[in-house]
């Protein structure tokens, strides 16, 4: 039996009754973290493109484009909407051998679901299956590190999941599966040197491809196969060989995935996480930053890699880079004693003390932090060196928002409300905030987007 089989039969299998009382209420805590990044990133330049594209070249429609009256098909609005949430690197995470952003499928399964009809208990179980099947891809093989982009597995959660929402039969799913994956394979550069706006997009395209596919599945397209396993399928092109227990994957009395994913508290990638609350714990400390001679972080290997080897990441030109520069995140918390959105405008990245202070920053892997990646957490030590030879150090191993030390859902709606606030009064934050939390009540997903207009 090919993999794209086993994963198909276990989507088309997986019902809301396995679904535990923990993973409905982490599922809803994601549901309501993705939707208050997707409305704060509503004026941001990339997203303003991908809704003048849905709105002007491809109007009308059945799913709504966040934050708007305005409708587009499901796969361009599962575009537009998987842009908003991943836009300001907000959204969740999940580390393993391959990182990944699992809130990403949202795109696709807000607007499949509202296309569709479908309820708020099957919103959430396909979240979960979106959710299953990428990390456990991410848990099998590397790709980043053979130069494809993380995204590529999202191609399979995302048109399961939006299959799941469509009703599609397991032979409809599996084919789905197929044509996405063969056609939509993304590079790793979008993450490499000085990165674009692409870099918030890659995900939500693939998303956009994996609901195409879904939808010329239910028509009765057939696409290649074995995908995986095939002369030259996904194992021989992509990933190398692997193997996925799928009857082991989350069912009833078993847990999910989902519940080992991580929320973010601040505006970084995740793997600076740690680093942010070392440097805001050592920035009371210091007195005046002219009296800082150096600063050095020690990181685990994947934040060296994706955060701290290239020599972009201390001039970034763009938010991209910049969120994804742990020179420049340590310096900001240290110089400002805060990281938020505001961090990464553009006369904050110019501002030319900020640009001499990043100088005095160096970047290195240390093995020991390395060793406990990630399970134990995903740790960085950030020392700063005084003029007067005074040295202050702080560690942080386990983050605010990781599984070993979770946001409960008062410290979500704080965020939420944070990055929303500026578009949406305080009672109907409060109306979409109640209906959120009860999503399982929720008839029909369609429902929920007037609360999400934007002011």
């Amino acid at each position: 039996m090919s993999l794209a089989k086993d994963l198909s039969d276990y989507a088309y299998g997986l019902r809301y009754s396995d679904l535990g009382s923990r993973t409905i209420l982490e599922a809803k805590k994601r549901v309501v973290d993705a939707l208050g990044c997707a409305i704060g990133a509503y004026n941001a330049e990339p997203v303003k493109a991908a809704r003048a594209y849905a709105t002007r070249v491809v109007p009308g429609g059945t799913s709504t484009l966040l934050g708007t009256r305005a409708k587009a098909t499901p796969d361009v609005a599962a575009f537009v909407n998987g842009l908003m949430i991943r836009y300001f690197d907000f959204n969740d995470t999940y580390l393993s051998k391959e990182p990944a952003h699992p809130s990403d499928n949202l795109g696709a399964t807000l607007s499949v679901a509202e296309s569709e009809g479908a309820s708020g208990k099957d919103l959430l179980l396909a979240t979960v299956l979106a959710y299953e099947v990428q990390c456990r891809l991410c848990d099998a093989a590397d790709i980043r590190h053979r130069g494809w982009d993380h995204v590529c597995y999202g191609l399979v959660s995302s048109s399961l999941a939006a299959g799941k929402l469509m009703g599609l039969d397991r032979a409809r799913l599996e084919q789905g599966v197929n044509i996405a994956l063969n056609s939509h394979i993304a590079m790793r550069q979008v993450r490499a040197g000085a990165l674009s706006m692409w870099k918030g997009a890659s995900f939500s395209n693939a998303a956009r491809n994996a609901v195409f596919s879904a939808m010329l599945a239910r028509e009765g397209m057939s696409g290649p196969s074995p995908i995986f396993e095939g002369e030259m399928g996904f194992f021989k092109q992509v990933s190398g060989p692997f193997r996925l227990d799928v009857p082991g994957f989350g069912r009833r009395k078993k847990g999910f995935k989902l519940d080992e994913t991580y929320l973010k508290y601040y505006p970084a990638e995740y793997h600076a996480q740690t680093a942010v609350w070392a440097s805001l714990a050592l920035s009371g400390q210091v007195g005046d930053p002219e009296d800082i001679e150096s600063v050095e972080v020690l990181t685990h290997e994947a934040g060296f890699a994706i955060l701290g080897k290239d020599p972009e990441k201390w001039r970034p030109a763009t938010k991209e880079t910049a969120d994804h520069s742990l020179p420049y995140m340590v310096g900001v918390a240290l110089l400002d004693g805060k990281l938020d959105n505001s961090s990464y405008e553009e006369d904050r990245m110019r501002d030319s003390r900020l640009l001499g202070f990043l100088d005095k920053i160096s970047v290195k892997e240390d093995k020991r932090l390395t060793a406990l990646y990630p399970k134990k957490g995903m740790g960085n030590r950030v020392t700063v060196r005084m003029r007067s030879g005074e040295s202050l150090a702080e560690e942080v191993i386990v983050p605010k928002g990781h599984p070993l030390n979770p946001m409960d859902r008062s410290e979500v709606e704080l965020k939420f409300d944070g990055l929303v606030g500026r578009y949406m009064p305080k009672g109907r934050r409060r109306a979409l905030l109640s209906a959120l939390w009860g999503l399982d009540l929720v008839k029909e997903t369609e429902d929920l987007l007037p609360l999400l207009e934007v002011a």
